[in-house]
């Protein structure tokens, strides 16, 4: 009986299989795919270097003084974020990754020690404040932290923002999102991954074992998207175009996500 039951659970919660279309692949040598910006330009981290190109135009940008690049945020090609956990700082380079911003979160007014950072709207960004556990819109123009929530219980282990919210799973597998009005909305426990991204308000999609996920996180389901690759690098997605990066190349389905 109580295989039985676990057997029904097991359907329930696992989906059937999502069945990509391949797009395009080429090849490609760096250390870490970043994505895709709004206009077509992908960003790659080689060395510590990020490349941006787009058809036969690239660009580069490197500041090795502040240690190793954490995190990178394209979603505005204008306004690129660049944060430097090992320095806390964060540079914003322009469409030819030329730096215009460079801002050392030491001198602001309150004290912060970030572990997630993104572009938010105007000249803010969002904050996860290790200091506090809060997280806060950061005005870089007037130096000034806004504490958007109280602080949380468990540590940030993945996170993804845009210009209205910030998403995260905590270490307990908790899955959050909060708006620019500290408006939190809680979707309960997720499934143990190894990388994940947030792909709409209300879908995931995760990395186990060399296998993709999308994570419905109304029905609480799960199902397995069928992809050829089999050691991947990471992926990203954005405007239904999945990119899976190995050690050959980068490879683009499209994949319908709700």
């Amino acid at each position: 009986m109580k295989r039985m039951l676990l057997l029904l659970l097991l359907c329930f919660c696992t989906a059937v299989a999502q069945k990509p279309v391949l797009v395009s692949a080429f090849p490609i040598t760096a250390d870490a795919f970043v994505g895709y910006d709004a206009l077509g330009a992908y960003y790659t981290i080689t060395n510590n270097v990020l490349t941006k190109q787009l058809g036969e135009q690239k660009w580069q940008y490197k500041n090795p003084q502040l240690g190793k690049i954490a995190k990178v945020d394209p979603q505005n090609p204008l306004k690129i974020v660049l944060f430097y956990q090992d320095f806390n700082t964060v540079i914003i380079v322009d469409n030819q990754l030329n730096e215009t911003t460079n801002i050392n979160l030491n001198d602001s007014n309150n004290p912060i020690v970030p572990i997630g950072i993104g572009l938010a709207s105007g000249n803010r960004l969002w904050i996860y404040n290790n200091l506090t556990m809060k997280i806060g819109l950061y005005d870089y123009a007037k130096r000034e932290l806004k504490p958007l929530t109280i602080p949380f219980a468990n540590n940030v282990t993945s996170y993804s923002s845009d210009f209205n919210f910030f998403q995260w799973v905590d270490e307990k597998g908790n899955a959050y999102r909060c708006d620019v009005y500290g408006k939190i909305k809680s979707f309960g426990v997720f499934p143990d991954n190894e990388e994940i991204q947030w792909v709409s308000d209300s879908m995931l999609i995760y990395r186990k074992a060399n296998n993709l996920f999308a994570y419905d996180l109304l029905e609480k389901n799960s199902s397995l998207i069928e992809i050829e690759e089999k050691t991947l690098k990471n992926f990203t997605y954005k405007d239904q175009i999945l990119s899976i990066f190995t050690d050959h190349g980068i490879t683009n389905y499209k994949i319908a996500v709700p």
